[in-house]
């Protein structure tokens, strides 16, 4: 939402200024590298805020992980603001005591303005100040549906005053009744409606499928049309840099993660007995089958009755599997898959043949998910937690279409940062 963007950049602003005075108070710098600085705690601190979900509205209604944020945020703008003295600095050694001090003083004069920010932030938040009130006009089912929708949603962005089925007689007097409470718009559920409210002068109107896209980030799987979806298929130069991209991060983050993925070679090789690796046939792009890459988090008989889902507290899962699940180690292998170019870095989950086959049935437009390659993360992936059930599956694709239909370089960006966040607090995890 709009305010949440305002106040990244408020704080943004106000640690760059904050950052810029007590570095140059010290006077340990030249101007260059003072604005430098200033400017990488800043942007650090931006960053880690991003990535921790601080801008997410529901973190203003609980402290979960505060502590945990604060050093992490700590640590990461510290260890930025150390690099760039030792590349851009001559005369001060990163490491003197005098320099670290000031950069310590820096980072904790930023945090504590950014507290302060937030606090203020926060009880605005939760007084209502940025509340939009809803009125939802349409069948019950269907109002239902969004109210639950809304307080899914979650953050205090949202609070629907009133629900009204346009058929009823006596609607239009209603919804002028409720325009005295200060509404911010009217969500429709079927278009049709939209010509008589606004013919009786109502203000904002907002069809509700619309209203899912825009403001929920998800597709009204109850009423899509089929048509709405484009062609999600990357073409031409578009395909040859998410391609180069794909390569280039996966080498990356084999480079740098190769000591942990040997550590849980020998963990999971001392742990119990079975493959190191779990190969599993999962369903890709166009729905063109793949074998997946991942290390072994469970005992070697977990299936032998046959392709289940997990579930919570699932006994099947090793010692070692555990720890490596909930901090998604054991997804490291499909970077494999991703040079291969079986899968990307950015795209939805690749489910297996058997439960895929079953959801078609189940579930309309199930199918259409595969347009685009599946992915290591996705956006399903960072807005709702680990689903077992075809319910889960429902929701978790109002927002896998929602990427297939919006993908573009900042959702990826989003969803970036949003998996650090599910990572580092090991949300849906299972």
């Amino acid at each position: 939402m709009a305010e949440f963007f305002v106040l990244g950049f408020l704080e943004f602003a106000a640690c760059f200024l904050l950052a810029l005075a007590v570095i140059a108070g010290g006077g340990l710098f030249n101007d260059a590298v003072t604005i430098d600085l200033a400017l990488v705690l800043a942007t650090a601190l931006a960053a880690m805020s991003l990535a921790t979900g601080a801008y997410r509205g529901e973190n203003f209604m609980r402290s979960r992980g505060v502590v945990t944020k604060f050093v992490l945020a700590l640590l990461f703008s510290m260890s930025c603001a150390v690099l760039l003295v030792a590349l851009r600095d001559e005369q001060n050694a990163p490491g003197d005591l005098g320099c670290l001090r000031l950069i310590l003083f820096a980072c904790l004069g930023c945090l504590a303005l950014n507290a302060l920010i937030r606090a203020v932030f926060g009880h605005a938040l939760r007084s209502g100040v940025f509340v939009r009130r809803l009125v939802l006009a349409g069948p019950d089912d269907a109002c239902e549906r969004l109210r639950r929708g809304v307080a899914l949603r979650g953050g205090g962005s949202f609070e629907v005053v009133a629900e009204f089925d346009l058929a009823a007689a006596d609607a239009l007097d209603q919804l002028k009744q409720a325009r005295q409470r200060d509404i911010w718009a009217i969500v429709v559920v079927h278009p049709a409606e939209l010509t008589g409210l606004a013919a009786a002068g109502m203000p904002r109107i907002i069809p509700a499928p619309v209203f899912w896209e825009r403001y929920m980030r998800r597709i009204d799987l109850e009423m899509l049309d089929q048509n709405i979806l484009p062609d999600s298929r990357a073409h031409g130069v578009s395909a040859l840099l998410h391609r180069l991209t794909d390569i280039v991060l996966s080498l990356g983050l084999l480079v740098f993660t190769l000591p942990l993925m040997l550590a849980t070679i020998i963990a999971i090789r001392f742990d119990s007995p079975g493959p190191i690796l779990y190969r599993q046939d999962r369903v890709g792009l166009n729905g063109k089958p793949f074998v997946l890459t991942k290390f072994r988090s469970m005992r070697p008989d977990a299936e032998a009755s046959g392709p289940v889902w997990a579930m919570l507290e699932d006994k099947r899962i090793t010692r070692v599997g555990q720890f490596i699940r909930l901090t998604r180690i054991d997804e490291l292998p499909q970077l494999f898959n991703i040079l291969r170019g079986e899968m990307s870095f950015i795209g939805p989950r690749p489910e297996r043949p058997v439960f895929v086959a079953q959801l078609i049935e189940q579930i309309p437009f199930y199918a259409d998910r595969s347009a685009v390659k599946p992915g290591l993360t996705g956006w399903a992936q960072v807005n709702y937690p680990y689903g077992a059930s075809v319910e889960d599956a429902k929701m978790k694709l109002s927002y896998d279409l929602y990427y297939v239909k919006h993908q573009s370089f900042w959702l990826d960006m989003v969803i970036v940062f949003s998996t650090i966040r599910v990572i580092l607090f090991q949300e849906g995890a299972r």
